[in-house]
């Protein structure tokens, strides 16, 4: 059904050029301008697919379980830790399709529950997604008709994610991660198994960190990502070649970028920029705009919702209309690509998430992180 909704939004965006709804040249010019985005896209992640067949999350995972010694409450704040680092540093996706099975397993082989560990993963994919550019794919977007820099958007971002980081610790350990609803008083720590081959693993590992560097560096996170994906390919090449294959590749990614930048500037200029700035009203309140972000996305997915708001907020709006189309899609199965893949992952793994209690959770997590995000956000004086 997914694969059937990209191929048809591109379809339909196809269909918008050859009638002339979305002009030539504003199709080509919103092509030449997510071009880098998608060479970003394919670069990350092929580098997160590798890092996890180099066992480079397992062995992160296994060991910050031994590190926990038992204790959730350690394990608790290890796992916040280590999801908030992944989708920061290599996107909300590689958390929620990578990520997510690694943790699972981790569950199977300690005997600790496995839902606290899902949600874990899939809230922080979300509202861990607002510092960096590379994090989100919204954010990328925003730094582009920003012209920001790395620097500058992290910046203008952290007091909002963390304040949204420790909404969602707060509200993960209070539903799912207390002793009242995860039953165990403690965990057997897992016995950590030897790393296949220790050249691609340290090869990964390296490629990663580089990664953070050339972010750090203020490297274009194209170039950033597609020098640490060569490193790591390279080392697949040499030591194990079969790994090289076509389906690293996330056609069905670029299939739904490629028609969302297609239908969204078509309708956008048909009346949709219209209905937008209604939604969002002219007094420049952040609040509402963030609320609307995280509305839309709930209902059509953060990605249509940040692409249909995006050419009406100004400046500091945008940033709010982040706040909104990353931190609220939290409540529906649908309202984040991620949260989508996030519920696959878990059907093939056999764990249930009671969709009543996934989607009550999650409205009260979006309503309040919202809410600490863009007072977070207002106190760093972006809407002064």
């Amino acid at each position: 059904m997914l694969d059937g909704i990209r191929v048809g939004l591109l379809a339909l965006g196809l269909v918008f050029v050859a009638t002339g709804w979305l002009p030539l040249n504003v199709a080509t010019e919103k092509l030449d301008d997510i071009a880098p985005l998608l060479v970003f896209l394919v670069a990350v992640i092929v580098l997160a697919e590798l890092t996890k067949e180099a066992q480079v999350f397992d062995a992160i995972a296994a060991r910050m379980a031994v590190l926990g010694r038992g204790s959730y409450v350690a394990l608790f704040f290890l796992s916040t830790a280590f999801a908030s680092f992944v989708t920061i540093f290599l996107n909300l996706d590689t958390t929620a399709v990578l990520l997510t099975p690694v943790m699972l397993a981790l569950a199977l082989r300690t005997g600790i529950a496995a839902v606290p560990l899902a949600m874990t993963t899939i809230w922080l994919a979300n509202t861990a997604s607002l510092l960096l550019p590379v994090s989100n794919l919204t954010n990328l977007l925003a730094m582009n008709t920003l012209q920001m820099s790395n620097r500058e958007f992290a910046g203008y971002m952290w007091a909002p994610q963390v304040a949204a980081i420790a909404v969602t610790m707060l509200f993960l350990w209070v539903f799912f991660w207390r002793r009242g609803r995860r039953r165990e008083a403690r965990y057997t720590p897992p016995v950590l198994e030897p790393i296949a081959d220790r050249v691609v693993f340290w090869a990964a590992a390296g490629a990663c960190a580089w990664f953070i560097v050339a972010l750090l560096l203020d490297q274009h996170v194209a170039v950033a990502a597609t020098s640490a994906a060569l490193i790591v390919v390279v080392a697949f090449f040499v030591r194990d070649r079969k790994r090289l294959t076509w389906s690293l590749i996330p056609w069905q990614l670029i299939i739904f970028v490629t028609g969302l930048f297609l239908v969204v500037p078509a309708l956008s200029l048909h009346g949709l920029d219209a209905v937008m700035s209604w939604m969002i009203g002219d007094g420049g309140n952040p609040y509402r705009t963030a609320a609307v972000g995280a509305g839309l996305s709930n209902v059509i997915n953060n990605l249509p919702a940040y692409q249909a708001l995006e050419g009406v907020a100004e400046r500091g709006e945008l940033l709010a209309v982040l706040v909104g189309t990353n931190v609220g899609p939290v409540i529906t199965p649908w309202a984040s690509l991620a949260t989508l893949l996030w519920f696959e992952s878990c059907r093939r793994h056999e764990v249930r998430v009671p969709m009543s209690r996934f989607l009550m959770t999650g409205a009260v997590l979006a309503a309040t992180a919202l809410v600490a995000s863009v007072w977070a956000l207002s106190w760093g004086g972006v809407f002064v």
